[in-house]
């Protein structure tokens, strides 16, 4: 139940609290931790590592103060070693796994990239995701709209997107609705909170 005794909304799915901002909120703008077998502090992005999990949202700040104020010991209640650079680990892992996901909607027709097919894709209301390289021009980026009630992602790099359709650098893209386009929002969401873009490089939050 919810503030008042009303029903609490989970249309969002189920929810989890952050150990470092207190905050409950739907899993899928948070990352799991678990403790490895040597008290090792690992996250589990695909959430499907045994153990209790040990959630912390999917921003930077709240990642760096989970580890440098020593919760993950107090979540686990034990001591535990908290990997060098854990919050750049996460966000390399998750821009791999963002990357590895746009690859899959390709290779299942779900996926194109180019000006002229994402504009082709656009224009005939097809396309569910409108991503966009940070480092693109900002003069050609604006003549696509996201698509109407649709998504955008614009915090990958040219190269990133590359990886993900087999070439050296791609600016345009976009992800048809259904099939990989819902997991490929939510964890770019999650990465988006690790990163932020000031139209020419993806830059960490801080930075």
């Amino acid at each position: 139940m919810g503030r008042g005794g009303q029903p609490k909304d989970r249309t969002d799915g189920p929810e989890r609290k952050c150990i470092a901002t207190g905050e409950v909120q739907p899993k899928h703008g948070l990352i799991r931790f678990v403790i490895g077998p040597e008290g090792q502090v690992a996250p589990d992005l695909a959430e499907k590592l045994p153990g209790r999990g040990i959630w912390v949202s999917a921003d930077r700040a709240a990642l760096d103060k989970a580890a440098g104020k020593r919760l993950f010991s107090r979540a686990a209640k034990q001591a535990v070693t908290v990997p060098e650079g854990l919050t750049d680990q996460v966000e390399t892992l998750l821009a791999a796994r963002v990357i590895n996901l746009i690859s899959l909607a390709r290779k299942g027709g779900g996926a194109v990239c180019g000006y002229e097919k994402v504009k082709a894709k656009l224009a005939g209301e097809e396309a569910r995701v409108l991503i966009q390289a940070s480092d693109g021009s900002e003069r050609g980026k604006s003549k696509l709209s996201t698509p109407y009630q649709g998504d955008f992602i614009g915090w990958l790099t040219a190269a990133e997107l590359g990886r993900a359709f087999g070439r050296q650098t791609v600016i345009h893209a976009a992800l048809d609705a259904g099939g990989l386009s819902k997991r490929v929002v939510e964890d770019a969401a999650r990465l988006k909170g690790l990163r932020v873009s000031d139209g020419e490089t993806a830059r960490r939050k801080g930075k």
